[in-house]
């Protein structure tokens, strides 16, 4: 994986979990986890995917692909 693809990764990454640490403070994920005690899929699968996304990046710079 080339470094430009690895920072575009990690840089994805970056935003989604911004994405679900906001969506995780909205009003419907409060009244949901209030409920039921589990935030929105939606928040979810932001925070995941960032982190994956994050994960995926970060590896591909610290290996060292093509400049």
């Amino acid at each position: 994986m080339n470094k430009a693809l690895s920072i575009a990764i990690l840089v994805v990454g970056v935003i989604l979990l911004i994405y679900g640490i906001n969506a995780g403070d909205s009003v419907a994920s409060n009244v949901k986890e209030s409920v039921t005690g589990t935030p929105t899929d939606k928040t979810m699968w932001l925070i995941v995917g960032g982190v994956v996304a994050m994960v995926v990046g970060g590896f591909g710079l610290l290996r060292g692909g093509k400049s």
